[in-house]
């Protein structure tokens, strides 16, 4: 496969809202989508539907969610192999979209334990770019350990700082980072000072900045890269959409700039539909909004 991506599966539910309900407010939806997610997962779906070949790996309950999310991975064209089963509940999430395009979400997974190291076996895994999203800490640290060793390039999506990501931040090839997690990592609140501080230690690092487009280096460069201009209904997914292309881009050998900005089409797509997976969008509306943007320019 081109991209395996391994991390966290999730159901969500999905909620168009006029505005956030403030304190025991009642407030009815304008719109509602029901769909897998999860950030992992979400970039299985991302790659597939830009034509590469995707596979998932990591978990999904034996009940009515992870039934519903499985065989949607099925449609998507997602490879399943790593896929583990189980007993445990499939996390679920209730995400509110608001007018301006941002999000709040509410994940449950309280009654899903972590899968131990051992639950997925690397040397059956065939893939030219590794991605990890770190909610897959024992497993995703033997992956990644073990794709070094085969020299396949790792990649991580680091939306918040927590175990996994904390313990994969200086082993992958490329640190992609939210603007959150570059602040908690480094202690600096300014996103340039934490690109500097990350960039003294990785040799490839982008922080997200939303809307502000993401400032990076690479190559031995800082840059920044706008962002592409659309008319945002839902952001959530859109980190999900950046990671999954940029996994792809550097799968097809494109270099640092190039997949950052074809990573940045996808994320920018992915907010002009409500729900992360069904806004993911496809490569034909990615080569147009970067031919749209060149021409422009």
């Amino acid at each position: 496969m081109d991209v395996l991506c391994v991390g966290h599966a999730s159901f969500d539910v999905t909620m168009s809202v006029p505005h956030h309900p403030s304190a025991d407010e009642k407030t009815r939806a304008t719109a509602m989508r029901l769909s897998g997610g999860g950030p992992a997962a979400n970039a299985a779906v991302q790659v597939a539907r830009l034509g590469g070949r995707a596979g998932f790996a990591g978990y999904l309950g034996q009940d009515v969610f992870g039934c519903a999310h499985a065989a949607e991975f099925e449609r998507e064209g997602v490879m399943l192999d790593a896929l583990v089963r189980g007993r445990a509940p499939t996390p679920v999430s209730q995400v509110l979209a608001k007018p301006d395009g941002s999000r709040c979400v509410i994940n449950y997974s309280k009654d899903t334990p972590a899968l131990p190291g051992h639950a997925i076996q690397p040397d059956s895994l065939h893939a030219r770019v590794m991605l990890f999203d770190g909610h897959e800490p024992h497993v995703s640290r033997r992956l990644c350990a073990w794709a070094r060793g085969q020299g396949i390039p790792t990649v991580l999506d680091a939306g918040s700082l927590h175990d996994g990501t904390q313990a994969l931040a200086m082993e992958v090839d490329y640190l992609l980072g939210s603007e959150k997690f570059a602040r908690q990592y480094t202690g600096c609140r300014d996103a340039g000072l934490a690109l500097q501080a990350l960039a003294c230690q990785r040799d490839h690092v982008a922080i997200t900045l939303g809307s502000r487009g993401l400032v990076c280096y690479g190559q031995g460069r800082f840059r920044w890269i706008p962002a592409f201009a659309v008319d945002a209904v839902d952001s959530t997914g859109a980190g999900d959409a950046f990671h999954g292309a940029f996994a792809l881009a550097v799968a097809e050998g494109k270099g640092w700039m190039d997949a950052l900005r074809f990573a940045s089409a996808a994320g920018a797509l992915a907010c002009t539909g409500l729900g992360a997976r069904h806004a993911l969008p496809r490569r034909t509306e990615v080569d147009r909004l970067l031919a749209q943007s060149d021409a422009g320019g």
